[in-house]
């Protein structure tokens, strides 16, 4: 069972969440709260697997409630924000604080239900093909361009690993990457899990961000 926190601060939106969450058998919400602040406590207290997000709330908003929840190290709780905004700065903002995958509340329900799914298994909401628009664009942008860029991967990851986590930031998927680099996707697949353990990567998305930082990837 994948246990849910909501945290909107419109208590309708909640109440239609936790109504289409509950006809769905292998999900359960454990908790709402109505602000940011309120969400950290929450989480914190109730160790969910999925954290549904907006962002715009009045106090802390959902993108520094993120960021709290994402890098406490104790905290299982991977986030999905759900917002009615999907304007770049807000995108670029919640997967830079942590955020696991980004929809907007006007998709189809059921694919609200599979965001929080896929999530909650520590993969990257986003289609590949969307990840490569998506992290090259925040890559891009002046804030990111001016941090410097780190060292190369530490020397703990193998070069198979530098050559997957370089496909990854390309947004590749695992069956690409198998047939990129010519072994079996369960093969693929390791390599990916021991990069999430070796950077301390809670997702997809992070490896893809990391891949740019490392200098593996460019715009």
């Amino acid at each position: 069972m994948i246990r849910v926190v909501l945290v909107d601060d419109q208590p309708l939106i909640r109440t239609g969440l936790r109504v289409l969450i509950a006809d769905a058998p292998d999900l359960e919400v454990v908790g709402e709260a109505g602000d940011g602040a309120e969400a950290v406590d929450l989480v914190a207290r109730l160790r969910p697997d999925v954290a549904v997000m907006d962002i715009r709330m009045p106090g802390t908003d959902g993108i520094e409630a993120t960021r709290r929840i994402t890098t406490d190290p104790e905290l299982p709780t991977h986030v999905l924000v759900l917002t009615t905004f999907d304007d770049d700065d807000y995108v670029y903002g919640a997967l830079r604080a942590g955020a696991s995958g980004f929809l907007v509340k006007d998709l189809a329900l059921e694919t609200i239900l599979d965001g929080i799914r896929v999530v909650a298994a520590g993969d990257a909401l986003l289609a590949p093909g969307i990840t490569r628009r998506l992290i090259g664009e925040f890559a891009a942008r002046p804030e990111a361009a001016a941090a410097p860029p780190r060292r190369p991967v530490a020397g703990a990851v193998t070069e198979r690993e530098r050559e997957v986590l370089t496909l990854v930031g390309r947004g590749l998927s695992n069956t690409e990457i198998a047939a990129e680099l010519t072994i079996s996707v369960a093969t693929a697949k390791a390599h990916v899990a021991r990069l999430f353990t070796k950077l301390d990567a809670r997702d997809r998305v992070h490896l893809v961000i990391q891949a740019y930082e490392f200098g593996l990837v460019t715009p």
